[in-house]
């Protein structure tokens, strides 16, 4: 055996008793499911591979969403060589025997070499220079796939010579579509036995996999083989059951139906009525019922600014510092964030001041169109500009005493409107003061 068949391309047979999740791996595209805006007809990346015109490029995308599947497809297809490794398990001897084969395959038989790395970002800075100089002049085809973002995770350098494509989270009918094909497939899947699961049990799992295949294949072999030596396989799988398996309820939650809307609903309510108790407690409920983390944290920010306002200054740093932190730690500790902002809007002073203050503008604006801008106030960049009176009285304020000046900015017609009318509560309370104070000391200056 040469130095080079030991990274040959595998043999895509798997034995038997290979995790169910490695044996059903799709070979070719159609088999594929999810990432429609990548591999789906015409798209870009199905045309890269059906053309075998690769280039390096960087998977990015949550665990189980089909980087390392797409990699494997590329391998069953090119004409390339192809070498795959994993950045936990090899180090920088590893790359420089690669790289060493990859240059005499490119100088004796004038073949590229594609190396796919899994977990790229695991590689340090020196691990990653070192494919540097072989990208740039083409000896490998480098595939990286990897769950960070790539821009903090990958050398720029590196990042720069290739294509980035985003994988998203596989949707919940695409772990159903994946199970049902692992269920009837006969050659490497549950198909050649008599193994039967309830339709509400398929859609368990696949809340309980959050999008990730591989724990969705999990699940199901730990299923099957549970029954296989419990049961011998004599009734369906159901929720219930499933319950007992893997020891999780399985919550009552339709991420696309009316119990979806009751609870994200509860938790806004529950917010409203400055009860933190119940604001955790729907906001772990949802999560546990598999919504989507980020839906819920859009749905605080929007609670911080239409609830909060300007009542509490903080409470929208706090909604967008929960989305930073879930983004940056994930699952499980990342909920922590999630619960924390929901518990600080609940207890902030409550103001819908800026909400009705957007209504009221929204109504004048349908009711008065484009009203013109006041004079005044417009730009003068140019002499003409200026001639016709553009930018003609307007008063800097920063050129007058405590830099207020009483001077009008809104469209003649709506000269006198009030919109923003802060309550008695939080920081509000500090704003409308500052708002009487302003308008005393404007009405004792000469109007313009």
């Amino acid at each position: 055996m040469t130095l080079f068949d030991s990274f040959s391309k595998s043999n895509n047979k798997f034995p038997g008793y290979a995790p169910l999740a490695d044996r059903i791996r799709p070979l070719t595209l159609d088999d594929f499911v999810g990432q429609e805006h990548l591999v789906g007809q015409g798209k870009i990346l199905r045309q890269i591979i059906e053309s075998d015109k690769l280039y390096s490029m960087i998977f990015w995308g949550p665990p189980g969403s089909g980087k390392t599947t797409i990699a494997r497809i590329i391998e069953v297809n090119t004409k390339n060589k192809f070498v795959s490794f994993s950045a936990v398990t090899s180090g920088i001897k590893q790359i420089k025997d690669v790289m060493d084969i990859a240059s005499y395959e490119m100088k004796q038989n004038n073949i590229k070499t594609i190396l796919f790395v899994d977990e790229i970002h695991r590689f340090n800075k020196a691990q990653q220079d070192a494919f540097l100089p072989f990208v740039e002049n083409g000896t490998i085809i480098l595939i990286g796939a990897t769950t960070e973002n790539p821009s903090f995770e990958i050398n720029s350098a590196l990042l720069s010579r290739c294509k980035v494509f985003i994988f998203n989270k596989l949707s919940e009918e695409d772990i159903i579509k994946l199970l049902n094909k692992a269920l009837s497939n006969t050659e490497n899947g549950l198909g050649s036995y008599n193994f039967k699961i309830e339709e509400e049990a398929l859609r368990f799992i696949a809340r309980f996999a959050d999008g990730d295949a591989r724990i969705a294949y999990n699940t199901l072999e730990l299923a099957f083989n549970y029954f296989n030596s419990k049961e011998g396989l004599q009734r369906p799988v159901n929720s219930n059951i499933l319950e007992s398996i893997i020891q999780k309820k399985a919550l009552l939650y339709d991420k696309n139906g009316e119990e979806h809307f009751n609870l994200i609903s509860a938790l806004h309510k529950s917010m409203r009525g400055s009860d933190a108790d119940a604001a955790a407690y729907w906001t772990l409920r949802m999560i546990e019922g598999g919504e989507d983390p980020l839906y819920i944290i859009r749905r605080i920010v929007r609670f911080a600014a239409e609830d909060i306002g300007l009542a509490d200054t903080n409470a929208l740093t706090v909604a967008l510092a929960a989305k930073e932190s879930f983004e940056f730690i994930g699952p499980p500790e990342g909920f922590l964030a999630i619960i924390e902002a929901a518990i600080y809007c609940a207890l902030a002073p409550k103001s819908n001041s800026l909400y009705k203050a957007y209504n009221n503008i929204m109504e004048d604006i349908k009711n008065y169109l484009s009203l013109p801008v006041p004079m005044h106030i417009r730009n003068a960049p140019t002499k003409l500009m200026k001639d016709v009176g553009y930018g003609n009285g307007y008063k800097y304020p920063h050129n007058y005493e405590n830099a207020i000046v009483n001077q009008s900015y809104l469209p003649e017609k709506l000269k006198s409107k009030k919109y923003y009318m802060p309550t008695e509560r939080g920081f509000e309370k500090i704003l409308k003061e500052r708002i009487l104070k302003i308008n005393e000391y404007k009405n004792k200056l000469p109007k313009d």
